[in-house]
């Protein structure tokens, strides 16, 4: 019995059918048949019983499967602990740029100090990049938007609320009003991060003006907030943001408010269910909780 064959049987098992579990775990749906046949035929017995369009567990299969999470956990703790012991403490974080910023740097700061010889490593990426690290292990902790209803086997922790705001050319006639409401985004070419890697930001942005039912002029999308603000500051549109305060905003952009304003996003640290026992992860989090007080 391999450990990466119980790895498949838990997403098999959690996803409730063969081809959302491997297309989760970057399989092929008979690759990942294979490799549950092969878990079978170790053991000696059926786990699964193969339905229409979806599988359920067996007896035996569900007997397996709360101590297979609690095998695979245990080896991933190990795995740790020696990486930790023969190398230094290593902590890959992903994060978004908008969002984290302030509380990233000041977090990193205190863990460091904690664990002197750590070694945090920071990605700036999509909130899809992130999910996908997370779930196949290449990221530690993710910064971003909370996920709660679009994954499984993820824990997210609230830290922050960030409130929308309007950011604008500084010669724009928006710029000068103390108003903005819906209607007049709607009026102006907008510009949007990607909607394939950003979704959560799509939805909040068009449900906002469909909600007011206002129909956006979409002129473009952006890979980050580096590339959107330089569109902005550019004269392409106008776009919504997300953001905290510390966030380095161009010189010839301004943020301004909007009214109503849309329900602010909740920024969130995630991390994988089956690792939120790991001492040097739950120290980080801490750290991130602690900071996010002072920010409130």
């Amino acid at each position: 019995m391999e450990l990466r064959q119980l790895r498949y049987f838990v997403a098999v098992a959690e996803e409730g059918n063969i081809s959302r579990a491997a297309k989760k775990i970057f399989l092929t749906q008979p690759a990942l048949s294979r490799q549950i046949k092969a878990l079978e035929e170790s053991i000696g017995q059926c786990l699964l019983e193969r339905q229409a369009h979806s599988i359920r567990l067996t007896p035996v299969g569900a007997a397996l499967l709360p101590e297979a999470r609690t095998l695979l956990q245990r080896a991933d703790e190990l795995v740790a602990r020696l990486r930790a012991t023969g190398d230094g403490l290593r902590l890959r974080v992903g994060y978004s740029p908008s969002l984290a910023a302030g509380l990233l740097p000041a977090a990193v700061a205190s863990f460091t100090q904690v664990h002197p010889n750590s070694r945090v490593e920071l990605f700036d990426q999509s909130t899809e990049e992130m999910l996908t690290g997370l779930e196949s292990g290449t990221v530690d902790v993710a910064l971003t938007v909370g996920q709660e209803s679009r994954t499984r086997g993820l824990q997210w922790t609230p830290l922050l609320r960030a409130p929308w705001l309007l950011a604008v050319h500084r010669d724009h006639a928006l710029a000068r009003r103390s108003r903005i409401v819906p209607a007049d985004i709607a009026a102006e070419p907008l510009l949007l991060f990607r909607q394939n890697d950003y979704p959560e930001y799509w939805e909040a942005v068009t449900g906002w003006l469909r909600e007011h039912r206002q129909r956006p002029k979409i002129r473009g999308e952006y890979d980050g907030v580096d590339s959107l603000m330089a569109a902005v500051e550019s004269g392409q549109g106008i776009a919504l943001v997300a953001t905290r305060k510390g966030r380095l905003v161009p010189e010839k952009v301004r943020l301004k408010p909007l009214s109503p304003a849309p329900a602010p996003l909740c920024i969130a640290a995630g991390y994988r269910q089956d690792r939120a026992g790991e001492k040097p992860l739950a120290v980080f989090v801490e750290e991130l909780r602690n900071l996010a007080k002072t920010f409130n």
